[in-house]
């Protein structure tokens, strides 16, 4: 059975973006970011959903911004706990004889990189609710393509996100 979404208040104020978080516990709506721009917002919780399913928590989000000098409440699809991922192992690529890590260590940290872009990109787009199945995804774009590549989608996403209310 699907949770309804609990009724979120309009901000106090003057219309600026703002991102309003649900508190369960308490069954209150705290501010998270505000700007009169949307895309520090935006990014801003993407990052504090990011955190906060990270650490098995389960995330509200309500997008208030301006519309012809009054308030609107821009559509957030309701988010789910994030369900714990397995993350493919990192290629054995450290040789028997060698006995270095190093160039497993370094293959792992460059497709964390590359996921870290793409992640980034994805979030300057406006798609900052985003799931487990969409984690993997990214995940799998990272293993597949090289830096160059990924900037260029990253900057792609940025350039549509940019074109956003």
């Amino acid at each position: 059975m699907e949770k309804q979404r609990p009724r979120c208040p309009r901000p106090p104020g003057e219309p600026r973006w703002v991102a309003m978080f649900h508190e369960p516990d308490r069954d209150t709506w705290t501010v998270g970011a505000e700007s009169p721009y949307p895309g520090p917002v935006r990014y801003a919780v993407g990052d504090m959903t990011r955190t906060v399913r990270a650490r098995g928590g389960e995330v509200t989000v309500a997008l208030w911004g301006p519309e012809d000098g009054a308030w609107r409440l821009f559509d957030t699809p309701p988010a789910t706990p994030a369900a714990p991922t397995a993350t493919p192992a990192a290629p054995a690529s450290q040789s028997p004889a060698s006995g270095s890590p190093e160039p497993a260590r370094l293959a792992e940290r460059m497709t964390d990189r590359r996921h870290q872009v793409l992640m980034a990109g994805l979030g300057k787009a406006g798609l900052y609710d985003l799931g487990p199945e969409d984690d993997e995804a990214v995940r799998v774009l990272a293993d597949r393509l090289d830096e160059p590549t990924v900037r260029r989608v990253a900057h792609w996403l940025a350039a549509a996100g940019s074109r956003r209310p």
